[in-house]
């Protein structure tokens, strides 16, 4: 079988630490045969350090000479580059959020669609052992229809101090467009991605404003924050369904919590740590498994399923679809906040 080329958009973080791992773990299917940055010099340092072949400071010019790309950049420029990608017939792996806006996110789909590429979203907490076994026990019929999902992706003050994610104009916004965004992809998708109806938000930013920080992940300017640090939401869904969510980058609470909870008719389920809660035979049933099967890191499932997928032997796990719907939810929490007024989804088109 052939190799599939990929190139590289971005080369900070996020690609050298899960995306290059990750494609180099699977070398029998893919070469990285190039990087781009718009600091050349951070391009050649990570080709250099990972034995890239290909150089480029535009990634028009590297579109030339590979299959696929996998976008890295600022969430500013994912709808432009994965844009200009597809129409150039490439497949695109893009970061999460799919893009800065719905309106962005919905032109990367007609993209996708018109070149009859794949566009995969990089939202990797659907590869973890833990939502795999969630979504195979749901889909079984364990827990009957889903109800409610509970979220919480709170960290204690962890502002991102490096980078560009308190920037509002190149991200977007904050934790939620960050961080929750990963917990909020998951969620929709243990429901079955049920169309929303109604969304209530609100996003907070004092208390990264304040003077005499203490944050454990490196200093920034308060005096400029202008991002959420902490948003909450209730979300109703067409179905009946509801879903209740925070995130924070810098709540006041005793320890991180990462949790996704759903309740449906018959039992529930539990993620992070996985329990299965059931009412049966006149009990009330607690079951953690001893072993779950899948990868420790969920990066490489993720890689393996949008190479496969552009090869033809797999289909996307994070469907651009369902991505557009996590932008669509985003964007009404922010106008919710702005408007202080729950925000009516009345149409598909609107999420």
């Amino acid at each position: 079988m052939e190799k599939l080329k990929i190139g590289l958009i971005g080369a900070g973080g996020i690609a050298q630490s899960r995306h290059i791992p990750a494609l180099l773990a699977l070398s029998d299917q893919v070469s990285i045969a190039a990087v781009s940055d718009i600091n050349e010099e951070t391009a050649r340092t990570v080709a250099d350090r990972f034995s890239i072949p290909g150089i480029y400071a535009d990634y028009r010019d590297m579109l030339l000479v590979v299959d696929a790309v996998v976008v890295c950049t600022p969430n500013k420029f994912h709808s432009e580059i994965a844009i200009a990608a597809l129409s150039e017939g490439k497949h695109v792996f893009c970061e999460k959020p799919m893009a800065l806006s719905t309106d962005e996110a919905q032109l990367m789909l007609e993209a996708a669609k018109k070149a009859e590429k794949i566009l995969a979203i990089g939202y990797h907490y659907r590869f973890t052992k833990e939502a795999q076994a969630a979504k195979t026990l749901i889909e079984a019929g364990e827990i009957g229809s889903p109800l409610v999902a509970r979220v919480s992706a709170l960290r204690r003050r962890k502002v991102p101090g490096w980078g560009v994610f308190t920037n509002k104009e190149l991200q977007g916004g904050g934790s939620l467009i960050d961080w929750g965004c990963h917990f909020l992809d998951l969620s929709l998708w243990l429901l079955g991605n049920p169309q929303p109806a109604e969304v209530s938000g609100k996003a907070y930013n004092s208390l990264s404003k304040m003077p005499g920080q203490v944050n454990l992940w490196g200093g920034f300017d308060h005096e400029n924050f202008e991002v959420d640090d902490h948003v909450t939401a209730y979300i109703k869904f067409k179905n009946g369904a509801t879903m209740l969510f925070e995130t924070s980058w810098a709540a006041n609470i005793q320890e991180d919590i990462t949790t996704v909870s759903i309740s449906g008719e018959t039992g529930g389920i539990d993620l992070f740590p996985f329990v299965l809660n059931q009412a049966k035979y006149g009990m009330l049933l607690n079951t953690s498994p001893e072993w779950l099967p899948g990868e420790d890191d969920p990066g490489i499932p993720q890689m393996k399923n949008f190479i496969y997928s552009c090869l033809g032997l797999q289909e996307p796990v994070v469907k651009p679809e369902q991505a557009l719907q996590v932008s669509g939810i985003i964007d009404a929490v922010y106008a919710s906040d702005l408007s202080r007024e729950s925000i009516t989804l009345a149409k598909k088109e609107d999420i």
